[in-house]
């Protein structure tokens, strides 16, 4: 496969070569997260046992009691379900190591040096306005328990057999687990412990360098001009970081990625980007590679505990508001180019930047066209984040905050930080039933870029140019890191399946607090963020200027993402309402 001459097309084309599988990038960003992900397994499944022995003590605990009814989740329920989510195969001295190696900035508030360093007396004095803060919100939980509690007992003491007793005991057990929430959080701010971040950093810089390096040397590049100019990328991913820690950013939604692009586009267009630190901009190999991590977290097991109602909100919602968009884009304000179009529209509809970097690899979009894209995408991201919350909680009805909800942000809001960040919001049972809902929606950034990828090469691009095209040509398009991404789908949803088939709680225990939070999760914000950096490196505002003519894109944009609202929203509604009440009561 020949690398076409443009350096401004996101793409790969020509013949199949078996070398592709150590020279091209697509497949070094398989490699290298399959490396991450190995690593994991190899440090936590040898505690599988150690695990599963704590889980069955667990269930010998609270199982019986956790089932004494079906009418709703118990107070027993939510004990044995907290006591299985405490066994993490990440909590053993590697785990801890591990999680201090990636360590990203510390928060801060007026010193941006505590995101770096923080003294003994400092960090005593934090933690003790973070332990008043936790008792405030430890006593609001004991309290909401009791009533809780009291209103069990009456339903149980009626044989859960009234509907107006079940329904007290589950709005107490509900308040109860939003103050628990508080607490919980609260709690966070009670570990307060010195620390000197900055020598971390610097071995985390090398080893990427490292890492990322033996990749482009097998490439064909030059590896020491690519370590130099990595430190530069590193270091504005670090300010980045560094930016999006501060107290009053981190209210406001404003992450690393919008800094991170935001910094990239300062540097290139007023001193301009440093000829060299460009062998080190990189931006479709950083994401790639973090996408292959991505695909990790992807588990089939966790999609079908939100059942249908939640598959369809995602699987049928998405490709409608991919196609109606595209169609808006080309028939009514007639975008130039159908490449932006297809790029904005998978952007907005399925999960932001990951799937806009796919689907610009899958139809040859230029560097300027993603980069608009995703610019779109991030304002929208922490707009909606923010205001989104505050409309459900004036105008939903009190019991459908939480459900409908959280599904609503689920489907509409890019990225999956965002969606996390804004269901929390709500509650407990609003994080849980957006996030999943976005990971559901994640499945498609694959499924997109094939038929993104079959579509541009067989129509599109036969009428550009009067030939047609073989199907092999859709193989040679297509976005070979999706492959990883797949592939780590798969395979991490089988390996949670089996852990599960031991006991309950064993696959979460396994994966999600081991290989995912304990591994992968560590280094894939690292990757995204230096391929937001690149982006911005890489973008010159006088380059953007043509596709801004007309406002067509924000108008594309706004159109798709204003039709995703409303129709995920009554998707949403029909599903968990109308059509599967009882799941959505089990919920």
């Amino acid at each position: 496969m020949a690398a076409n001459s443009d350096g401004q097309v996101v793409k790969d084309v020509g013949k199949w070569e078996w070398s592709e599988l150590w020279k091209k990038e697509d497949w070094w960003a398989i490699w290298l997260g399959f490396f991450i992900l190995l690593v994991g397994a190899v440090l936590y499944f040898p505690q599988a046992g150690a695990m599963k022995s704590k889980l069955m003590d667990i269930e010998t605990k609270y199982s019986q009691a956790a089932q004494r009814t079906d009418k709703f989740k118990t107070i027993a329920w939510y004990q044995l379900y907290d006591a299985k989510k405490g066994v993490k195969a990440n909590s053993i001295p590697a785990g801890k190591f591990m999680s201090t190696f990636s360590k990203k900035t510390h928060g801060w508030s007026t010193n941006p040096m505590d995101a770096f360093f923080m003294s003994k007396e400092k960090a005593d004095a934090k933690k003790a306005k973070g332990v008043a803060k936790y008792d405030k919100a430890k006593v609001a939980e004991g309290e909401a328990m009791a009533l809780a509690v009291a209103a069990e007992a009456a339903a149980e003491a009626a044989g859960f057999s009234d509907a107006a007793l079940n329904g007290e005991a589950k709005a107490s057990i509900a308040a109860w687990r939003d103050a628990h929430l508080a607490a919980s959080n609260a709690k966070k701010k009670t570990k307060a412990k010195p620390y000197n971040q900055i020598g971390w950093l610097i071995f985390l810089g090398a080893s990427f360098a490292l890492f990322f390096g033996i990749g482009m040397k097998a490439m064909g590049k030059d590896f020491g001009k690519f370590v130099i100019g990595f430190v530069f990328v590193f270091l504005v991913a670090l300010l980045a970081y560094l930016a999006s820690s501060q107290a009053t950013m981190k209210h406001y939604g404003i992450g690393y990625a919008a800094w991170a692009i935001f910094f990239g586009m300062l540097i290139s267009n007023t001193v301009g980007t440093p000829e060299w630190a460009k062998p080190a901009v990189q931006t479709e190999y950083y994401i790639k590679t973090g996408l292959v991590l991505l695909g990790a977290k992807i588990l089939f097991e966790k999609i079908i505990t939100i059942g249908t109602a939640g598959i369809f909100v995602a699987w049928v919602v998405t490709p409608t508001v991919w196609f109606v968009t595209y169609w808006f884009g080309q028939k009514v304000i007639k975008m130039p180019s159908k490449r932006l179009n297809a790029t904005i529209c998978s952007d907005m509809s399925v999960c932001g930047v990951s799937a806009a970097i796919a689907t610009a690899a899958a139809c040859k979009a230029k560097k300027e066209e993603l980069t608009l894209a995703v610019g779109l995408s991030l304002v929208f991201t922490s707009i909606m984040m923010i205001v989104m919350p505050a409309v459900i909680k004036a105008t939903f009805p009190v019991d459908k905050q939480l459900i409908l909800g959280g599904a609503w942000m689920g489907g509409t809001i890019d990225a999956t930080g965002a969606v996390a960040a804004a269901g929390a919001f709500l509650g407990e049972k609003a994080l849980y039933v957006a996030a999943t809902i976005k990971m559901i929606q994640n499945v498609l950034i694959g499924v997109i870029a094939f038929f993104v990828a079959l579509y541009f090469t067989t129509r599109v691009e036969a009428a550009e140019t009067g030939h047609k095209v073989g199907a092999i040509e859709i193989w040679y398009r297509f976005p070979k890191f999706v492959l990883g991404f797949i592939g780590a789908s798969i395979i991490f949803s089988l390996i949670y399946t089996s852990f599960n088939s031991q006991v309950g709680g064993l696959g979460p225990a396994m994966i999600d607090q081991g290989v995912i939070k304990g591994m992968s999760d560590l280094f894939r914000g690292w990757f995204f963020c230096l391929s937001f950096v690149s982006i911005g490196l890489a973008t010159n505002f006088r380059e953007l200027k043509e596709h801004l003519v007309g406002g067509k894109p924000f108008i594309l944009y706004v159109f798709g993402q204003s039709f995703n609202l409303m129709l995920t929203l009554v998707v949403a509604y029909i599903m968990f309402y109308v059509v599967f009440p009882e799941l959505t009561a089990t919920i």
